[in-house]
């Protein structure tokens, strides 16, 4: 039984869901926190094998792009049946990927933008009023389907982002 849906439209929620089932049934998964959104949300890391190589993969950059978030989990998630199973995935031995390679997979990088584009965030909450307010200042972006999401309610015509 596949644990990553990939006929849904997915959100933070899900991926979190997802995170959890895969860490119950494949216990060699380093999965991390490495920071939250502006909304609180956790921004995972997924680490797959123990190699020197290092391979990074992100998706949901912008709130649009969280097709990204599946294909990437359903990547982990054959992945770790291929691992388990010793067996290919592509062509490509995955015991051997574990040993020679260590991937990290951020699935969802902006996890605020795809639960406002998936309707997981309430039209009704505050959060989703400031996105509103922010889009109001850039009318030629389509609110909220083509609009890359950034919650932190600030003007964006003089932000200047903080490290």
């Amino acid at each position: 039984m596949s644990i990553v849906n990939t006929n849904i439209s997915y959100n933070s929620g899900i991926l979190r869901q997802n995170l959890s089932v895969l860490l119950r049934n494949y216990p060699f998964l380093n999965v991390q926190i490495v920071g939250n959104s502006v909304l609180g949300k956790p921004i995972y890391v997924i680490k797959l094998g123990r190699g020197a190589k290092k391979v990074f993969y992100s998706g949901s950059i912008h709130a649009n792009e969280w097709i990204t978030s599946v294909l990437l989990m359903k990547f982990i998630e054959d992945y770790c049946i291929a691992y388990t199973n010793r067996s290919n995935l592509y062509e490509y031995s995955v015991t051997s990927l574990f040993n020679s390679t260590s991937i990290y997979i951020m699935p969802m990088v902006n996890p605020d933008g795809v639960d406002l584009v998936t309707g997981y965030l309430p039209v009704s909450s505050p959060s989703y009023q400031k996105a509103i307010h922010i889009a109001n200042q850039f009318s030629s972006i389509p609110f909220p389907d083509g609009w890359k999401a950034n919650l932190n309610g600030v003007n964006l015509k003089n932000y200047q982002p903080s490290y």
